[in-house]
């Protein structure tokens, strides 16, 4: 528990109010408690805080609740989520120590209040930083490296070889390494290119259930530091993805595609190989980029092929007008006929 003097203090905010007041938690206005913590974006979200049994509210300067306390913030959802960081327990996915269904091989080198779960297999020469928890059912292969921190859900994959920095959170289902989707093809058949390099995802990347990250071919498939990864997305061999990403649930990024840093991908947008995504560039949601295409930096695009949002929302304009153009251009056909 915190009081609101302390949470404003860690998170630099102005307090208006009771500086006593009691913050344990967080919560939806509706389902809030005494001593739990929401937040209000405008003004039109006055009427849910008022009536809320929350007793400490994070709000922009300008709006007003009677009987609350204040924390004001110019970004209060950002603000809400860094008090999330504060308030909340540690997940925890394992109980500490080595569970003894499971599987550890020799020449494991593991650091200082390490989890691991009912039936996970850690194999041979594995690091497992210090803190790290590896919840039941994972299988984490030969040499591969987990940083300090890292979490691992149910029934994660981590192949061979593969690299995690610090606090990296993979979801249940998560496969890294597995082989790319490489194949050349002669004399009547599909040839197996080598897939053998490696994977580096660097920290604190959070990826989300069910996504794969192949390895690459020679080189190495790399997430930078930060990037969060949804749902089932894919991440094909020798990708390199920047720092601070943010890749939504369904996106599939071919061979050899390289996105920059902050970079935000939209759900369901298909990335083919060899394309280029410079910084901070929007790809909006269903999106497709063909092979070799280049996005500017900064630049937000949607429709495939992927253009510039203006042209596309003037071509989607246009083609809702489609049948009504149709129609006069009949009429004018008929005129000149008569």
């Amino acid at each position: 528990m915190m009081t609101a003097r302390e949470l404003a203090k860690r998170l630099n905010l102005v307090l208006e109010g009771d500086p006593a007041a009691p913050v344990e938690g967080l919560a939806a206005p509706e389902r809030a408690h005494r001593a739990d913590l929401i937040f209000v974006e405008g003004e039109r979200h006055v009427p849910r805080a008022a009536r809320s049994l929350a007793g400490c509210v994070i709000a922009p300067p300008e709006v007003h609740l009677a009987e609350k306390t204040l924390l004001r913030a110019a970004n209060p959802k950002l603000a809400f989520a860094q008090a999330a960081a504060l308030l909340r327990a540690p997940v925890r996915v394992a109980a500490r120590g080595v569970h003894a269904t499971a599987v550890v091989g020799p020449k494991v080198k593991m650091g200082k209040d390490v989890a691991i779960g009912p039936y996970a297999v850690v194999d041979e020469g594995a690091e497992i930083g210090a803190e790290s928890q590896i919840g039941p059912f994972c299988c984490v292969g030969r040499g591969a490296v987990l940083g300090t921190g890292c979490t691992l859900y149910p029934h994660v994959v981590i192949y061979p070889g593969v690299h995690l920095g610090r606090d990296v959170v993979l979801h249940a289902g998560v496969v890294v390494g597995g082989d790319g989707f490489g194949y050349v093809s002669g004399e009547g058949r599909h040839w197996k290119f080598p897939q053998i390099g490696r994977v580096e995802i660097g920290d604190e990347v959070e990826i989300g259930c069910n996504s794969c990250v192949d390895r690459a071919a020679l080189e190495e498939t790399r997430i930078g530091a930060g990037t969060k990864v949804d749902n089932l997305v894919q991440i094909g061999h020798n990708v390199h993805i920047g720092e601070g990403g943010l890749v939504a649930a369904q996106a599939g990024l071919a061979g050899s595609a390289v996105v920059g840093r902050q970079v935000v991908i939209g759900g369901q947008v298909g990335i083919a190989d060899h394309v280029r995504i410079e910084d901070g560039a929007i790809i909006g949601a269903q999106a497709g980029i063909p092979t070799g295409k280049r996005i500017a930096a900064g630049e937000p695009v949607w429709g495939t092929p992927a253009r510039p949002i203006r042209k596309y929302l003037q071509q989607l304009a246009w083609l809702g007008r489609l049948s009504e153009v149709g129609e006069q251009l009949m009429r004018l056909a008929e005129t000149e006929r008569e």
